[in-house]
């Protein structure tokens, strides 16, 4: 227990037989109980899990019979810890990049009711761009701006970051079958998050890479696939917070932006084809272009700052 709350971690496992031990005997005592999932691992993983259960108490093993993805593990971990109402449920991954020592930090301000929702932030240490691997401290960059956008958590960055704990009183309200099952996971818990008006509160973590570690993760493949969960997940989030639950004018400065961008992009793509085909363009009509593109861009900037003002106490 940590100042009177249980704790609880779960720890989303596929095919990590090497590190998943190193990386149970390293979580902190404090913590009562242990949820590895493993997500149909084709290798020894379930042995290596099994291994550990019988010799720490704490640890259950729990198993999918079909692959569903990381956020479908740490799901399948949340559900068993709303099932033993657990206080403060963490997730640390098995590949042991997630530094155990650093897990009291994350679990203190949920349990003593600060935050909601606590998550380290590998950004935060001016050892981010030396130890991350380029590919991915760019794509993060990336996708870390695109949920700023789609969660409205404007103060909160290294949105891929996956050490993470959330209360029990969050764990009850949120719909977590509804969340992502798949490695855009952390991104849309946000956004669920902010529908919830949750506290979320980033920490300084260091990252660590070379442990051993092999990631599935294909950037390429992930980054349009997360963009477009994304872009949905932020329309879904206007429409269950400020227009279902309580309306904020901010929507009609969203849609105004927006209509009016697209329009003026499509019409200056128009009046670039007909010009390359020797077609006369009136001023009026570049006048009317320019005017709807710069209307779209205030308008959207206008809905961001709206929406980070609403948002700016959730912290």
């Amino acid at each position: 227990m940590f100042e009177g709350k249980r704790v609880a971690v779960v720890v989303p496992a596929y095919q990590e037989e090497l590190l998943l031990p190193v990386t149970l005997a390293g979580i902190p005592a404090f913590v009562d109980r242990i949820y590895v999932v493993d997500d149909c691992s084709p290798d020894g993983t379930v042995a290596r899990a099994e291994e550990c259960a019988a010799a720490d108490p704490r640890v259950e093993l729990i198993r999918h019979e079909r692959n569903g993805g990381v956020g479908a593990a740490i799901v399948t971990g949340y559900l068993r810890a709303r099932e033993e109402r657990m206080d403060v449920t963490a997730v640390m991954a098995a590949d042991n990049q997630m530094d155990p020592a650093e897990l009291e930090g994350l679990v203190a301000p949920v349990a003593r009711g600060e935050v909601d929702y606590a998550k380290a932030n590998r950004l935060f240490t001016g050892q981010a761009w030396e130890l991350i691997p380029r590919h991915r401290y760019l794509g993060n960059a990336v996708l870390s701006m695109l949920t700023k956008i789609a969660s409205g958590y404007w103060h909160v960055a290294d949105s891929q970051s996956g050490y993470t704990t959330v209360s029990l009183e969050m764990l009850d309200k949120l719909d977590l079958h509804r969340l992502y099952p798949r490695y855009g996971f952390p991104n849309d818990m946000l956004v669920h998050l902010n529908v919830w008006n949750a506290r979320v509160r980033d920490f300084p973590q260091k990252p660590v890479y070379g442990v051993g570690e092999k990631s599935g993760m294909k950037i390429r493949k992930v980054i349009p696939r997360i963009s477009w969960l994304l872009l949905k997940a932020f329309f879904w989030r206007l429409r269950e917070k400020y227009v279902i639950r309580d309306f904020h004018p901010l929507v009609f400065f969203y849609l105004f932006g927006i209509l009016m961008a697209l329009a003026g992009l499509a019409l200056g793509i128009a009046l670039i084809v007909l010009r390359s085909l020797g077609e006369g363009i009136t001023a009026a009509t570049g006048v009317l272009d320019a005017i709807l593109l710069i209307f779209g861009a205030q308008f959207t900037l206008f809905a961001m700052w709206f929406d980070m003002e609403s948002n700016k106490d959730l912290k």
